[in-house]
């Protein structure tokens, strides 16, 4: 069944004359391409980078190595952390092109490796420069249809891999730095075209659209 997105002024201002604006609505009605169910409430969101460059592969074998029973997941900065959305996916997708198509691609360059232990036994890369731009962003979106009360601050940062327990973090931190100090290529990293995701199954997430930075939501 077609979708037909219902705009409401009351909580975003849609200008369709907006080229981005105009292909979010293009893709937004296009029901069979993407699934835009009418009951959304349960399910959870985010929005990501993917870091397809040479260090996303380092990050993404280093992971492997650090917990070979994970499933694959794709190395990325993570915009806007998992949440529901107060709307349908259609609605916050045009609200994503309207926010994104007027910020200007940017890079960012990755710092030391650290973790969250205590909060939760995750390793990361922390993004030192651009992480300002990254923040600022955040806040931008995370507002009306994608506002969420985020569990902890938000951090820029490149996750390497989240183990099962503090101890198993702490051995995983102390081989990710020992990789990290020997790796060789680029830690710079330009970030231009994001991609809203949603929760399938535990540690599954499924892309519903890429939005380009300073441009639209384009076809994969």
């Amino acid at each position: 069944m077609r979708y037909q997105a219902a705009l409401r002024p009351d909580i975003i201002n849609i200008n369709d004359n907006d080229p981005a604006v105009a292909t979010a609505l293009s893709i937004i009605n296009d029901g069979t391409r993407y699934n835009f169910l009418l009951d959304m409430q349960s399910l959870r969101y985010a929005l990501v980078a993917y870091v397809k460059s040479p260090v996303g592969e380092f990050v993404e074998n280093l992971r492997r190595e650090l917990h070979p029973n994970l499933p694959h997941l794709a190395a990325h900065i993570t915009f806007l952390p998992p949440r529901l959305l107060r709307g349908t996916e259609a609605a916050a997708l045009q609200m994503l092109a309207g926010i994104c198509s007027q910020a200007e691609p940017f890079e960012v360059t990755l710092g030391d490796v650290q973790s969250f232990v205590p909060t939760t036994p995750t390793v990361y890369i922390r993004v030192t420069s651009g992480a300002a731009r990254l923040q600022e962003l955040h806040d931008q979106l995370n507002k009306q249809l994608l506002a969420f009360a985020e569990e902890w601050p938000y951090i820029p940062h490149l996750t390497v891999v989240k183990m099962a327990t503090e101890a198993m973090a702490e051995q995983a931190l102390r081989m990710a730095r020992e990789r990290w100090q020997q790796y060789a290529g680029s830690r710079r990293i330009l970030l231009d075209r994001l991609t809203f995701v949603r929760e399938d199954a535990q540690n599954c997430w499924v892309d519903l659209a890429p939005v380009l930075l300073g441009g639209s939501l384009v076809t994969p």
